[in-house]
Order: structure tokens, then C-alpha cells, then sequence
């Protein structure tokens, strides 16, 4: 047995299923090895795909993203889609080949020193010198993504290390960190506190019915970041709905009246809290480089939650009465994306919604009515074009559910070539385009921010039902607001591609 096979062996036995990926020259040891594995394969056309689709595997499951690419082109690719995974703190695992260990010179064909530029966006970023290194890396890597979820773990891999055969295979000593030591004075302000509110991050999502248990209990309200929505259903008084910058009204007044946040697998980024007040602020969290404020716990949710004791808040009744509607003008305009994107939502209110980046987006966060976590998926932190497609794939493979992509034209363009993945696999994914010729959220910007005319961002697109047609997808085009609610009355599969042409609309700013 050579290394490579060992190391798909110990991905089996820790329950992975699924590998995204490229085959290419300094990988295919570990591809050869993979073909006689149950692991299942998807090949994706592009690196960044791959790594988006072991991105959104990761959100809806629980099990672990992977993705896989050969050396410094295929590496690279992945770059993007990795740090998005980095800035969400997303649990994946990243595999590179590389060169031989005495080809890694960086004039070397195709070598770059890959460990340092990934060891910047991932937690840990392994390049192990031999196969004992290199089995060592896999099961820390892999223990860590499930006991230790900070993000994203790379690991480079010489071709010849995969080739050995020489290495040592041994049962290791693993230990999470953790650090209690504010967990008293926390506790105090906890008991002392009127007026405590729960913020809940995706960190959270695996503790959410014991924490939805102590809140309704304790009438302690809950909020949420972007990437929680969900962990307790938005129709449920006590959740108050988004935090931040795109805070509902709940939760904006009751943020502006607690004596005491407690943040939970959060990591606290200046969109959830514009401005922190240190001497109120209790931040629970695995990853102890994200935590803020005066009590600062890091541990896991769940462990710290059955620590802790509540007394009955003080709330007013009215905060879980009062009107909570934020409204968005336009919504039955002919045919204003905020229109279109409504009506798609109450289509498929069950399903799963996969969110690229764009100016509909705003709208779909302010739209969308969470049911159940992860069921909107969006890489909040860094937002990239592109992630909207492959996304849409992991996830669909991840749970054999309905998946519905919300595209602007411009992001689609970016992972089109995933249609054949789409294609290929049959999956049910439906991708929407919301075409409006242009790059509304940048030409919004320029037009606001900067009192210049438009430039550079109209596009001149192809004909996406032709493209569509390309690759072997069903495709329709919608161009009024009566013949969108006629369409979706069908029961629609995919994969499908739905064209809608709207109207260029800004977005609302925040207040």
C-alpha cells in the first residue's frame, strides 16, 4: 500500500463521501487510489467550482467538504473559493499535488510555494516532507474539521510522497482547545443582567434546539447573523430576527436596550456589530483568534451552554409582539427583480436557495423568510461572483433536495461551465438569472458614492437560452411579471435555467 491509498483509506473511515475536483499530473496517485474507493468523484470543470461546491457539501450536511486539484494551476484556482470558505469559517478540506519534494523549486515547471499562499486562508496548511507526515496531516486535518471547526485545512502533497510506500500509521493523541477562564465573571454579568440577548452565529446551528429550549424558557430573545438564519424558525416570537447592518426592527431595538449580548458561535464581524460595548459583551467560540470583548470564552457552544445559568428576563411583551416587516418598495412592480425574487421565494419555501452575489441579493436577504438553517446559502463574509453554481451542486449532492440558484448575469457568467456538471449528474438544481445587462450594485456605487455616469458596467450577454441549450439544459426566458407566476405554478426539475428579464433597480442602503 503507497501512500495515497492509505489516505483515501482514512477518508473512508471517517465517513467521506464525496470528493470535488480536477484530475492533473502531481494528484493522480491519490485519483488512481480513489477509483477503487467508494468514494464518489464529481468532476467539476474548474478548480474554484470544486472548491465552492466542498464549501456548500460542508453547510448543508454532516459530513466534511472536500475538494482536490493537481499543482500550481489547479492550486490556484482554488484560492478564491477557499478564502470565502476562510472568511465564513467553513470546516473543508483542501488537497493539492505538488511537484516532487526535490522539484519544488519555485522555477520549477509548475511549482510555486503553495503552502504560503494558502497557510493565509485557511486554519492549518500542511506540506508534509514524507508519507508519516503526510498521514499525520490527513487524520489531525480530518479530526479537526469535526471536533474543531475553525475553517478551511489544505494540505500539499509531493507526488512522490503519494508514491511512497514507506511511512508509519499510528493512533494520535488529539485535544481541542479551550480557554474558561471568563466563564465566572460572564456568569455573573449573565445573573445580574435585565435585559440579555442572544446573537447565535453559525457556530451555533448544531446547538439550536437546547438554545431555542433556555430562550423561550427564560424569555431570553434571540438574533442572528446572516449565515445562522434559520437555526430558530423566523415565525417564532422569540427570534428576532437579522442583527447588523440589515437589522430587522426586533432586533434593533432590542439591541439598543440589552445589558447584556451573549454571542454564540459568532465571529462577531463589524456588519453584525457596527460598534461592540466591551463591558456587556460575552463571545463564546471554538476559534479563539475571533473573539472579542471583556468575556471572552473559548470553547465549544454546546459544552459552554450546559455551564451556564439563566434567570428570567425582564423583556417587555411588546418587543415579541411589535411589527417586524421590513419593507421593500417595488415587490409587485412589472418586473423588478425584488418582484421576481418574492415569488420565487414563496415557490419554494421548502427548498434549498443557493444566493450569488449581486445587487438581488440584498433583496433576497431582506425577502427571505427562514424556515431551517442552511436552507439559504450565501458566503456572507467576502461574497464573491461565481459561488452561486457549484454551490448549488454541493448542496444538491449533499442532500438530494430541490436546490434554487439565484443569479445576477454577471455572476452566472463566472461558473457557467458548471451547467455541464449540472448536466452530467442530473441534479435538480434550477439556476434563476435576474438579467439586467449591467453591474447594477457597481453602477449604483459609482452613481452614488462617486457622482459619475456608469462606466464599465453594462454587459453585452449572450444568449443564455442558446447556452443553456449547449449544454443540454432546458432554458426558458420570462418577461413579464404574469407569465413568472403562470411558470411557477408548474412542477418544475432541474436542471433547468430560467432567464428573467428585470428592470435595473438600486438597492435600498441601509438605515
Amino acid at each position: 500500500m503507497n501512500v495515497a491509498e492509505r489516505l483515501v483509506e482514512i477518508m473512508e473511515e471517517n465517513g467521506i463521501t464525496h470528493i470535488f475536483g480536477i484530475p492533473g499530473d502531481q494528484i493522480l496517485p491519490m485519483y488512481e487510489a480513489l477509483s477503487n474507493s467508494d468514494i464518489r468523484h464529481i468532476l467539476t470543470r474548474h478548480e474554484q467550482a470544486a472548491a465552492h461546491a466542498a464549501d456548500a457539501f460542508t453547510r448543508t450536511s454532516d459530513g466534511i467538504g472536500v475538494c482536490m486539484s493537481t499543482a500550481a494551476p489547479g492550486a490556484l484556482n482554488m484560492v478564491m473559493a477557499t478564502a470565502a470558505a476562510y472568511k465564513d469559517n467553513i470546516p473543508m478540506l483542501i488537497l493539492t499535488g505538488d511537484n516532487d519534494l526535490d522539484k519544488r523549486d519555485e522555477n520549477m515547471f509548475q511549482s510555486l510555494p503553495l503552502r504560503s499562499v494558502f497557510e493565509n486562508i485557511a486554519q492549518e496548511s500542511y506540506s508534509p516532507l514524507n508519507g508519516t507526515e503526510a498521514v499525520y496531516a490527513l487524520k489531525a486535518s480530518l479530526y479537526g474539521l469535526k471536533n474543531n471547526p475553525k475553517g478551511p485545512i489544505h494540505i500539499n502533497l509531493s507526488k512522490d510522497v503519494l508514491l511512497s510506500e514507506d511511512f508509519q500509521d499510528f493512533d494520535l493523541c488529539y485535544l481541542c482547545e479551550s480557554d474558561m477562564s471568563s466563564l465566572e465573571d460572564a456568569q455573573e454579568l449573565i445573573l445580574n443582567a435585565k435585559r440579555p440577548i442572544f446573537v447565535l452565529g453559525a457556530g451555533a446551528i448544531s446547538q439550536a434546539e437546547p438554545i431555542k429550549l433556555i430562550a423561550e424558557k427564560y424569555k431570553i430573545p434571540i438574533t442572528t447573523t446572516f449565515n445562522a438564519r434559520g437555526i430558530v424558525p423566523e415565525n417564532n416570537p422569540i427570534n428576532l430576527g437579522l442583527v447588523g447592518i440589515r437589522s430587522t426592527p426586533r432586533a434593533k431595538k432590542a439591541m439598543e436596550n440589552t445589558d447584556c449580548i451573549i454571542a454564540l458561535g459568532s465571529i462577531a464581524s463589524e456588519r453584525t456589530f457596527p460598534k461592540i460595548d466591551e463591558d456587556k459583551f460575552i463571545h463564546v467560540n471554538i476559534n479563539k483568534d475571533v473573539l472579542k470583548g471583556k468575556y471572552q470564552i473559548q470553547g465549544d457552544v454546546g459544552e459552554v451552554m450546559m455551564g451556564l445559568e439563566f434567570n428570567e428576563a425582564e423583556w417587555p411583551d411588546e418587543l415579541f409582539t411589535m411589527d417586524n416587516t421590513v419593507e421593500v418598495e417595488g415587490v409587485d412592480d412589472e418586473l423588478k427583480p425584488q418582484a421576481a425574487i418574492k415569488r420565487i421565494f414563496e415557490s419554494f419555501s421548502e427548498d434549498i436557495i443557493v444566493s450569488d452575489a449581486g445587487s438581488h441579493t440584498t433583496f433576497e436577504m431582506l425577502l427571505y423568510h427562514a424556515k431551517y438553517p442552511n436552507h439559504f446559502l450565501f458566503p456572507a463574509a467576502s461574497a464573491p461572483m461565481g459561488y452561486g453554481i457549484p454551490a448549488g451542486m454541493g448542496a444538491a449532492f449533499a442532500t438530494n433536495k430541490k436546490v434554487i440558484v439565484l443569479n445576477g448575469d454577471g455572476g452566472f457568467q463566472m461558473n457557467l461551465q458548471e451547467l455541464a456538471t449540472l448536466k452530467e449528474n442530473n441534479l435538480d438544481v434550477i439556476v434563476f438569472i435576474l438579467n439586467n445587462s449591467e453591474l447594477g450594485i457597481i453602477r449604483q456605487w459609482q452613481e452614488d458614492f462617486y457622482g459619475m455616469d456608469a462606466y464599465q458596467t453594462d454587459l453585452a450577454n449572450p444568449n443564455f437560452l442558446k447556452l443553456a441549450s449547449a449544454y443540454g439544459i432546458d432554458a426558458v426566458q420570462i418577461k413579464t411579471l404574469a407569465d413568472l407566476e403562470y411558470f411557477l405554478e408548474k412542477d418544475l426539475k432541474g436542471p433547468m435555467v430560467v432567464e428573467i428579464k428585470v428592470d435595473n433597480e438600486n438597492i435600498p442602503l441601509p438605515k
